[in-house]
């Protein structure tokens, strides 16, 4: 076990996290050789098979989960030590996931007085789904993430952080009044995982409303652009409609409040504690003493 360095541990890890030998090496920037010998030898001083092989895929073994549950921890106390160590401040890499519309209208004044009190923290900010970035949290690709209602909130810790209203936008000219009126048109979202897309499919189904087709845009500024150009229409927080600036070239129509309402969360596994993420936290905290 005194051989069982960190090294071997993030190439195992990374086995796993990308389920093959040939994935591991294209993120850690690694020839296949050389990660297929550090998991044989992990295996060889432990006595254990770490993973099950079917062909070219490689599924952890009972003895691997359990050691992937001890190589998350050891990874992440090694960054913590090292952090910590250096100069006495709050240093290293905060690579935080967001929602677009978490992005585009909230994060700003957040993440540049964060900057202001820790500037030799390097912050990394990943866009993403709700399923995208909840996934990310779970293999600690990230140390936490900005995500919105609905969610599974099984293995997470959350913290309440803003509140939207969501709106239905249509075009300026558009004979839309109501949800009755959706029936056949076409929607506007995001692909499948999108937090608001599943609250504005809910909706509809409700309301019995069937729409002709959803078109799948990646931008709230390309979405913004589509309805305006009455391609169709979308559902976005009201404080995004204001970021993206179309608030003139098309019309909010306003939501049911069960529906308006969604609440947007930072969320990180249960139980990782880190220096960094706790600076988030008390930053968050501090934002909406101000607010």
């Amino acid at each position: 076990m005194r051989n069982m360095d960190l090294d071997s541990l993030q190439i195992f890890k990374a086995v796993v996290d990308y389920g093959s030998i040939t994935n591991a090496a294209a993120q850690l920037h690694r020839v296949q050789s050389n990660i297929t010998t550090r998991v044989k030898n992990l295996e060889e001083r432990l006595g254990v098979a770490l993973f099950h092989r079917q062909g070219g895929k490689l599924t952890p073994s009972d003895e691997g989960l359990l050691l992937y549950q001890y190589a998350e921890k050891l990874l992440r106390l090694s960054i913590e030590a090292e952090t910590a160590l250096k100069r006495g401040t709050l240093q290293g890499v905060l690579r935080i996931g967001t929602l677009e519309s978490t992005a585009a209208a909230r994060l700003a004044p957040l993440l540049s007085s964060y900057h202001e009190r820790f500037p030799d923290v390097q912050i990394e900010l990943i866009s993403g789904s709700t399923d995208a970035l909840i996934a990310q949290v779970h293999r600690g690709d990230i140390e936490a993430a900005f995500i919105s209602d609905p969610f599974t909130v099984a293995g997470l810790d959350c913290q309440e952080v803003f509140v939207e209203e969501l709106a239905l936008v249509v075009a300026k000219n558009s004979p839309i009044a109501n949800a009755r009126a959706l029936q056949g048109a076409t929607i506007i979202a995001f692909s499948r995982g999108c937090s608001f897309r599943r609250i504005l499919e809910s909706w509809l189904q409700t309301c019995e409303i069937v729409p002709t087709r959803v078109l799948e845009l990646a931008s709230y500024h390309a979405i913004a652009v589509c309805v305006a150009a009455g391609t169709g229409v979308a559902i976005m927080p009201q404080s995004v409609l204001k970021a993206v600036n179309v608030e003139s070239l098309v019309r909010s129509l306003p939501l049911p409040p069960k529906v308006a309402r969604v609440r947007t969360h930072l969320v990180w596994r249960n139980g990782h504690e880190s220096r960094v993420l706790q600076s988030v936290r008390d930053e968050l905290a501090r934002h909406r003493r101000a607010s």
